[in-house]
């Protein structure tokens, strides 16, 4: 008998999330070491300047972004990959419509449902 406790449910089973204003999120799968989530952005939504302890790796599944991490601002586009240190001030503006991809280490229990 196969073991389908490391299969998860399909994108289409998860309901998204409000966060910040033209943001929303899904958690796609996580354990205690890894999470991943997708975040969708409108154009001109912002993910706000912020820090915390778990190690972060974001995929741009789509759209633009300018990302800043630690002071330094670049504009990434589809395909990019941006990562982001333990305790780095980071936030993105979103210059075209689009979807982040963020893996954590480790997960990020504030994202779990209360």
């Amino acid at each position: 008998m196969t073991d389908l406790s490391v299969f998860y449910k399909l994108d289409a089973d998860i309901a998204w999330e409000p966060t910040d204003p033209g943001v929303k999120r899904k958690v796609m799968a996580y354990n205690d070491q890894l999470m991943i989530v997708k975040v969708a952005f409108e154009t001109g939504a912002v993910g706000t300047l912020h820090a915390h302890r778990h190690l972060q790796l974001s995929y741009i599944e789509s759209g633009s972004f300018e990302v800043e991490i630690a002071g330094h601002k670049k504009v990434l586009r589809t395909g990019d990959v941006f990562s982001v240190p333990s305790q780095a001030i980071h936030g993105v503006v979103c210059k075209a419509e689009g979807v982040l991809i963020d893996v954590f280490n480790p997960m990020r229990e504030d994202f779990l449902p209360r």
